[in-house]
């Protein structure tokens, strides 16, 4: 293996300016890592961490906010020839045909119609496609139309190839057999290619296809560990080795962070009106309190063996154990779930009781709920507008974070009938609680 770096990613930072013109949001900060020949290194994390933005930035899509990007040792300045991309939408041209996609990057390097051909047909034939040269993308399945992403990239013949989440919108038979014959090709040394850095949410889609995997942070996004994968090719999802991995991985991401801070008893540092909410229902809620209180688990669950009983991603099953955890209804950390008594009390809990004890724990822990609440009663008439908290959110966040906390936010109010809100004139309001 050539020690020298195809890549090299130092001190990257990219930050967006705010709607409103003032500060900025940042998306990545201080982002290193370097990718050799014959490497897979994975970027892992959950959505909105700043993996498919890096991975933009590595592929001169977008220009960093701060630090290097090097390939080969030069500056990253725009496309660099031998770097190419799989998009997890496909990204293929529905007007052409397999082959026109596929050479339709070689025709742009301007090579002689020979060579194109042959590429071309050689790519196709690699990757799978053989005898569906001349079919539209509407006529093929959606892993034929990755395949096409592949073989597009592949043509190029690019020493890295970088994967956003090329597998994400396949079926899962669809995204196995596709990840399987990848692998294959990879291993066997049959791809012209160097290098991979793929960017995915799928833990055991990690652990399986990378030698090194990065696991990232969000908010902003950043790198919080390095893990490293030593299991021989082909590996299997039942190997102990495997499954203890994957446990790591869990750990890592479950880790409460640390802080110089001393919180008051029962709030956590850092969370306050300005917090990101994600658009998690009460009745995903209420079915994983359900889920975790019931046996086997009766109150503690292993998040690997929860997440495969419920076929559940991190990015469905985080969001919603972080939820409980902010509203104390159960603590997570070590890999594990665990109810509190509150939890388990809303989890035995016939429905009015259920709401009452939802009502309590949001007005508790989730300061915007809290606000929001405050504000009608302090107010004659007992309405606000939407947007008094919408302005107020953004000093803290996007205007797309905005609108899905404020969604969330009616959402939980709604269920524990703390205020109602009135969508037609988009005011909340505390007509029907009491």
């Amino acid at each position: 293996m050539n020690a020298s770096p195809l890549l090299e990613v130092n001190d990257v930072c990219k930050a967006f300016p705010k709607p409103d013109g003032e500060g900025e949001l940042i998306v990545l900060e201080g982002v290193n890592f370097r990718l050799t020949e014959g490497e897979i290194v994975g970027l892992l994390g959950r959505s909105g961490s700043g993996k498919s933005t890096l991975l933009r930035c590595i592929a001169g899509l977008s220009e960093p906010s701060g630090g290097t990007l090097t390939y080969l040792g030069q500056p990253i300045a725009g496309p660099a020839l031998g770097i190419a991309m799989v998009f997890q939408s496909f990204a293929i041209f529905p007007w052409l045909t397999v082959y026109e996609n596929v050479a339709l990057g070689l025709e742009a390097l301007r090579m002689p119609a020979a060579e194109i051909r042959r590429r071309s047909l050689a790519a196709i034939d690699l990757i799978g496609l053989d005898g569906f040269e001349s079919a539209y993308p509407r006529e093929l399945s959606g892993g034929m139309r990755q395949r096409v992403g592949f073989a597009r990239a592949l043509v190029v013949h690019p020493n890295v190839l970088l994967m956003d989440e090329p597998f994400s919108a396949l079926d899962v038979l669809t995204a196995e057999t596709l990840r399987t014959d990848f692998l294959d090709l990879w291993t066997e040394g049959r791809m012209p290619i160097k290098g991979v850095v793929l960017v995915t949410h799928n833990i055991e889609e990690a652990v399986l296809m990378c030698d090194r995997i990065l696991v990232f942070a969000s908010n902003p996004g950043r790198i919080l560990t390095e893990i490293p994968v030593k299991l021989p090719q082909p590996r299997s999802r039942l190997d102990p080795s495997f499954r203890a991995l994957v446990e790591r991985i869990y750990v890592e991401m479950t880790a409460r962070p640390t802080t110089d801070v001393q919180a008051k008893p029962g709030v956590f540092p850092g969370l306050g009106i300005g917090t990101v909410l994600p658009r998690v229902g009460s009745n995903v809620l209420s079915g994983l309190m359900e889920t975790v209180a019931a046996p086997p688990f009766s109150g503690t669950a292993d998040l690997p063996k929860l997440a495969s009983d419920l076929q559940m991603e991190i990015d469905e099953l985080f969001p919603v154990a972080e939820t409980l955890q902010m509203m104390r209804f159960a603590e997570v950390a070590g890999g594990d779930i665990k109810l509190t008594e509150t939890g388990m009390a809303f989890a035995r809990s016939e429905l009015d009781e259920r709401k009452r004890i939802f009502a309590r724990q949001l007005l508790s822990y989730v300061p915007l709920a809290a606000h929001v609440r405050r504000v009608l009663e302090e107010r004659p008439n007992h309405i606000a507008r939407k947007s008094r908290f919408f302005d107020e959110l953004e000093d803290y966040m996007g205007e797309e974070q905005a609108e899905q906390t404020l969604r969330t936010i009616v959402s939980w109010g709604r269920y524990a009938e703390v205020f109602s809100y009135d969508d037609e004139n988009a005011a909340f309001s505390l007509e029907n609680p009491s």
